[in-house]
């Protein structure tokens, strides 16, 4: 048995191989990760208008079901986050961007006809860790598309 050589400067096991089987393996749709635009200038209105969305990613990715909505005790007068429909998880390979909170994901392909052309918001920054293999990010429906 032999060490497994590091990536210099990390420490960390070189697992490219592993990471190629498992995104080949895992990431059979394709996704788009989008951020939002910079505003541009309407002359018509004099008022600034959000812009088209920017593309930060697309490339393979996967979605799937996370379960149903949570319980949330809520504290009179405390903030929190509304947590009302189910929530799903993106699956991207590590070498994609980090998503943020309020990014804007869609299935542009996938085995299911009723996935394709959903589209999701992001909920919290992709998860990030030493030993990942794929990045997983939390995310909730805000449009239902496809053929279902």
């Amino acid at each position: 048995m032999t060490t497994p050589t590091t990536e210099p400067g990390s420490g960390t096991p070189v697992i490219s191989g592993v990471l190629a089987f498992v995104e080949r393996l895992l990431l059979t749709e394709e996704v788009r990760l989008s951020t939002p635009g910079p505003q541009i200038f309407d002359p018509a209105t004099g008022q600034y208008v959000p812009g088209p969305d920017v593309v930060a990613y697309e490339g393979p990715g996967l979605h799937r079901a996370a379960g149903g909505p949570g319980v949330v005790l809520r504290l009179e007068g405390q903030p929190y986050k509304d947590d009302g429909d189910g929530r799903y998880l993106l699956f991207t390979p590590m070498a994609a961007p980090v998503a943020a909170e309020g990014n804007t994901v869609t299935i542009v392909k996938s085995g299911d006809p009723a996935a394709a052309g959903r589209i999701f918001k992001i909920l919290d920054p992709g998860e990030t860790g030493a030993l990942s293999v794929v990045r997983q990010t939390w995310m909730r429906i805000e449009k239902i598309g496809g053929a279902a």
